[in-house]
């Protein structure tokens, strides 16, 4: 009875065996490669699947997901013989599980080996400006190149990304020296761009200031004349409407003598040859008046035609 407890056991183990062989359970967004006696029978996708136990065999189980790579930075030369050490990441995803196991032996090293031999390629081809700034430029091209090389291997490039590019220590402090120089240039071409239009708006303001004052001065002066030249057509009018003789105006005359001679600067003076007329009425309306009465010794004053020319200033008490 032993020796078949023994066998029974152990065809349920074996039995066991062929259960867990033959039900392949594959995870989502997976894939798995079966071979046959070492030939590639068939993929595995996602869910449960049936295959035949010590006959088939699960070469690769591949994930179907996109993968992010991160290469380690890679000395590139410039056009202008400049060394600069550039990192690169990758975004790809398996599209072909079969494709990705038998058409290359390691699909990550063949992208990274492509990489770096198609960045010194593009890079070659710039200089060291045009480079660190061109950063699209050789995402694209690389991303056009490394798909197309790839497609064959099952594999889609979906981005490539520069990480970063690092000039030499030299190059950096000469690119930050000719950056400080080129922001105090700009910095002292804004500030005389300030100066230059504040300057011209100072200008603006004056010239507009002057201009104001020129065209109030003008009709401030306009007014004052035209004040003026009513207060003569009034005083005008009033003279004519009041119909003074010449006695009154003999008289006025006379008012006006003492404010005519004030000045130092009136050394002569004309008197008129027709006031003599004046003054021979005045002297009649006015009677006997101190010195100028006939009865005083002295008569009055006779001044006549001869009076136009010019005497010297007398002496007014």
């Amino acid at each position: 009875m032993e020796p078949i407890i023994i066998v029974l056991i152990i065809l349920v183990v074996l039995v066991f065996i062929a259960l867990i062989k033959t039900i392949q359970v594959i995870p989502q967004a997976s894939a798995a490669i079966v071979e046959r006696f070492g030939r590639y029978t068939r993929t595995l996708n996602a869910g449960l699947n049936i295959v035949v136990p010590f006959i088939d065999t699960i070469r690769n189980r591949i994930d179907l997901r996109e993968q992010v790579v991160p290469f380690p930075p890679q000395p590139v030369i410039t056009q202008d013989n400049l060394v600069v050490n550039i990192d690169t990441v990758i975004y790809y995803q398996v599209t072909d599980a079969r494709a990705a196991t038998y058409e290359v032996a390691s699909y990550i090293q063949a992208i990274e080996q492509l990489t770096v031999t198609t960045l010194r390629n593009i890079i070659g081809g710039m200089d060291l400006e045009r480079t660190l700034t061109s950063r699209e430029e050789i995402n694209a091209a690389l991303r056009g190149v490394l798909d197309e090389a790839t497609g064959k291997w099952g594999i889609r490039v979906n981005r490539v990304e520069l990480k970063a590019i690092e000039p030499p220590t030299s190059i950096q402090d000469s690119m930050e020296k000719q950056m400080r120089a080129d922001r105090d240039k700009r910095a002292a071409i804004l500030q005389a761009e300030g100066v230059r239009q504040s300057e011209i708006l100072r200008a603006e303001g004056e010239k507009q200031s002057q201009i104001l004052r020129a065209e109030g001065e003008a009709k401030a002066a306009a007014l004052r004349a035209e004040g003026e030249a009513q207060a003569i057509r009034t005083v005008f009018e009033s003279i004519h409407a009041g119909d003074p003789d010449q006695k009154l105006l003999s008289y006025q005359y006379l008012q006006m003598l003492p404010k005519i001679a004030e000045g130092d600067a009136n050394k002569l003076w004309i008197v008129p040859s027709e006031i003599g007329d004046a003054l021979k009425g005045l002297s009649g309306a006015l009677g006997n008046f101190g010195p100028m009465s006939s009865g005083s010794g002295g008569g009055a004053p006779t001044i006549g035609p001869q009076a136009t020319e010019r005497r010297e200033k007398p002496t007014i008490d």
